[in-house]
């Protein structure tokens, strides 16, 4: 039997404002319902799916919620090119966004650039530079 990754799920304080941060990335995630109030799924047409969950959410579940200290996962997404690393950085910090680090090219051959999410997730972009 496979063990094959699915979803990384992600908890968010405000999922309108989490989803709106993955949609300037450019993610094709479709509105949510306005009395939807449990998690959120999208899951692309290829790769990995993502799954949002506010804190109120798992403060409520049998889990638990306790606010971590520092990042716990960080999200990577390729670009189709160098070019759509810088546009897309420059975009997501347009909108009020704080960059981690501006797009670079890095020393393993590829184009990088990271970003914070609005909860603080470290999101980087990538293509290879070859």
């Amino acid at each position: 039997m496979a063990i094959i990754p699915h979803t990384a799920d992600i908890v968010v304080k405000d999922l309108d404002r989490a989803l709106a941060f993955y949609r300037l990335l450019g993610l094709d995630i479709p509105p949510v319902a306005a009395d939807h109030d449990g998690p959120f799924n999208y899951e692309p047409t290829h790769g990995m799916a993502l799954g949002f969950m506010t804190e109120a959410m798992m403060a409520g579940s049998p889990m638990g919620w306790v606010e971590p200290v520092g990042a716990r996962i960080s999200l990577a997404f390729r670009c189709d090119s160098a070019a759509e690393v810088d546009a897309t950085h420059a975009r997501v910090e347009a909108a009020g966004h704080p960059g981690m680090m501006a797009p670079v090219d890095s020393p393993w051959g590829q184009r990088y650039a990271c970003l914070r999410d609005p909860d603080g997730t470290r999101v980087d972009l990538f293509a290879d530079l070859g």
